[in-house]
């Protein structure tokens, strides 16, 4: 029985999963979607001999059987590569073929995912997450999302300080130069910086919130690992993202409340592992500003160890 990891060929946090997983001698394939269809084949059947997918992906460097596959570990695969002599026209149909075919077929296996995409979709939608959160019993800032300017200006002013963080609903956007997808960090926002261009599209705009120091919270099932995020410069202290070598962390427990609250969220989306952020104010209240069911946990150090542990114990048990 084999462990499926589905990433891009650079991915150091599959790494520490994989290598862990290696060391307890369980069989493990690495797969990259993004070579299908120009770097790796499927064959695959139904109605044979029984109601299941049966048969072969097979990759560069690696073959796996469907049957053989029991959990699935989805971390960052990269998008479908296709022939480059295709019309634009042509592609487009390749590419919705190869989600539908290539794609559900990958989604309809009967493991145990870590976590299965449909569900990490839902989950990063923001207005999704926010909603769920606060019905989970978590406590969120004051979020509008509009394309009217003159609705966030009001929503802005009426906020302590008259100040927002405006946070893109996604995660990345085209670069003016090559358009790969860049990052967007947070940013502080005041009425008068809200012109006209906000019609063009959604936005995001939160209650500025006085945090003491932020929590990335991690959770593998049950297993909760949170660790404070304490800022060192005025960059990282907008958003922790944008200066990571300015940042010093501090493992810390998480209130009942809060734990109550993050595991009721995951039965929500019936996620396995979550990546929550929250900012916590100086009387110690959290607050969730963040769901990533996909999110990044290697660069805490006192954390990479257990969190990799978790989560391979969890792909090893593989118990769907």
């Amino acid at each position: 029985m084999t462990v499926l990891v589905l990433t891009r060929p650079a991915d150091a946090t599959a790494d520490l999963v994989i290598a862990e997983l290696n060391e307890r001698s369980v069989p493990v394939c690495r797969l990259d979607p993004g070579g299908f269809p120009e770097d790796m084949t499927v064959v695959a059947g139904i109605g044979f001999h029984g109601a299941l997918w049966e048969g072969v992906l097979r990759g560069q460097h690696r073959d796996v059987s469907l049957g053989d596959i029991r959990s699935v570990y989805y971390r960052r695969p990269g998008a479908y590569r296709l022939h480059p002599d295709m019309t634009e026209q042509d592609a487009r149909w390749a590419q919705a073929e190869a989600q539908a075919g290539f794609g559900g077929l990958l989604y309809s296996l009967p493991a145990l995912w870590v976590n299965h995409p449909n569900r990490n979709a839902l989950a990063a939608f923001p207005p999704i997450a926010l909603a769920a959160a606060v019905r989970s019993g978590l406590s969120v800032p004051r979020t509008l999302i509009t394309n009217d300017p003159a609705e966030a200006r009001e929503f802005v002013s009426g906020l302590p300080g008259q100040v927002a963080a405006y946070k893109a609903l996604g995660t990345v956007h085209p670069s003016d130069q090559d358009d790969r997808p860049q990052a967007l960090w947070t940013t502080q926002v005041h009425p008068g910086e809200i012109d006209e261009s906000v019609r063009r599209t959604a936005h995001q705009f939160q209650e500025w919130v006085d945090k003491a120091y932020e929590v990335r919270l991690t959770a593998v099932e049950h297993h909760l690992f949170a660790a404070e995020i304490h800022a060192g410069s005025d960059a990282a202290r907008i958003d922790f993202r944008a200066d990571y070598d300015s940042l010093t962390y501090k493992l810390c427990q998480v209130p009942e409340a809060t734990a109550r609250g993050v595991r009721a969220l995951m039965d929500a989306f019936r996620l396995r592992y979550v990546a929550l952020d929250f900012l916590v104010n100086p009387q110690g209240r959290w607050y969730l500003i963040d769901v990533n069911p996909n999110g990044q946990w290697g660069f805490i150090p006192d954390l990479r160890t257990p969190i990799t542990r978790a989560l391979a114990d969890l792909l090893e048990r593989a118990h769907p």
